[in-house]
């Protein structure tokens, strides 16, 4: 049985589902109803659920981990997500972006390049991310370092980048799981550019 749990966190709604002690989907919105509707559309069509008031210890924790995305802090040993269902290309899209630091974002090529296939099979994945914040896709932009796309809509998806701002000067690479060399900027080459919301 899948357990669904709600949490507000200064004006955001997060929602997690686990099964025993891994999170299988997660979802944040500013309305409630939202976060529970994008969180019941991840869920395995084939599985019961039920939402519970009183989170469990897994669920606790996934709230802690995901207001601290949504505050901009580091988050490390994120370990107890569900990936076994996704595909295997999904997997490794998703897994290398957890790697990208805070303070630093990708894109799509550039992901695409580090782990195979093709930008848009990227974006692909990222908008079907189940693990949204903790897989970190507001961090993953256009080639031109423009914001792209984002469900929880561009502004949100530039406030995170805005509180993630750590000063770096230059792009690096992080050597991700499978071998693969993912090359990331600093949020200053995006937050730079001038948006209208």
């Amino acid at each position: 049985m899948i357990q669904v749990y709600m949490h507000n966190a200064n004006n955001a709604w997060l929602a997690v589902a686990c099964v025993e002690q891994q999170v299988i989907a997660t979802s944040f919105a500013g309305i409630e109803q939202t976060a529970l509707n994008s969180l019941l559309n991840k869920l395995p069509f084939n599985m019961p659920f039920q939402i519970l008031s009183k989170p469990s210890v897994c669920a606790k924790n996934t709230f802690d981990l995901m207001k601290d995305v949504l505050e901009g802090n580091d988050v490390v040993n994120i370990s107890n997500l569900a990936f076994g269902s996704l595909p295997k290309y999904t997997t490794n899209v998703l897994k290398a972006v957890m790697q990208i630091p805070v303070g630093y974002l990708s894109t799509y090529g550039a992901v695409a390049k580090a782990v195979g296939g093709g930008s848009r099979a990227v974006g692909n994945v990222m908008a079907g991310n189940i693990f949204a914040p903790l897989v970190p896709c507001h961090r993953i932009v256009k080639v031109n370092f423009s914001l792209g796309g984002y469900g929880g809509g561009l502004k949100i998806k530039y406030q995170l980048l805005l509180k993630e701002k750590r000063g770096y000067s230059g792009p690096k690479d992080v050597i991700i799981k499978g071998g693969g060399v993912l090359q990331v900027y600093p949020v200053e080459v995006t937050l730079g550019k001038v948006f209208l919301f």
